[in-house]
């Protein structure tokens, strides 16, 4: 599971539209454009799928090319190479025209443990430790799995923490870019050993 409450500034890339449920109930619906940074100091567009329950009326207000600001959460969903972001959310604001792309917030994850755990220090010896984690979701007969890239700072590394343990982390998201693939990253700021509750066989 990767949950994350952010804010989101970008520029739309079509007219918003209005969408029907199979409830009957009706959302506001655009792409929304953001560039990333690369490591090489370029940059590489993403696209954010935004929706809203609303009112028909609120159409006009968001064309294509206008730069806005969304608040909301947004859910990360990986498809063969691709990953896809849909973001659900509950205020839009007009973003000044200088105001840089950005995806900022918490990320909330449930995941494993990757192999590779890599224990640090920085400048100041203060400990870090970095790893990787992967979520899992199934679809249809089989499953897909999406990784993060985790840094803990600032304190050393929990016993517990080795290569194949569940996990439940929460932290600030960070999204870049390198050689044209995008990475998900999160300074940790809760980390704990993640333990399925035994009367629920679906953990």
């Amino acid at each position: 599971m990767i949950k994350c409450n952010v804010t989101v500034c970008g520029v739309i890339g079509r007219d918003a539209s209005i969408r029907t449920n199979k409830e009957g109930k009706t959302f506001l619906v655009f792409p929304l454009r953001v560039m990333i940074p690369d490591t090489d100091g370029k940059t590489m567009p993403i696209e954010v799928d935004v929706s809203k329950d609303t009112a028909g009326k609120e159409v006009s207000k968001y064309r294509n090319g206008s730069r806005i600001e969304v608040s909301g959460t947004m859910y990360l969903k990986h498809r063969g190479d691709k990953l896809y972001f849909n973001l659900f959310i509950n205020e839009i604001r007009t973003a000044t025209a200088d105001a840089k792309d950005t995806v900022k917030g918490e990320l909330v994850f449930r995941g494993k443990v990757g192999q590779h755990i890599e224990e640090k220090r920085d400048k100041k010896d203060q400990p870090y430790t970095m790893f990787s984690a992967f979520s899992t979701e199934k679809v249809e007969d089989g499953f897909e799995y999406q990784w993060v890239r985790f840094f803990c700072f600032g304190k050393e590394r929990e016993a517990w923490l080795q290569p194949g343990v569940r996990v439940d982390a929460k932290g600030e998201i960070s999204l870049s870019a390198y050689n044209g693939k995008l990475n998900v990253s999160c300074k940790v700021e809760e980390l704990v050993q993640y333990v399925a509750d035994s009367s629920n066989s679906n953990q």
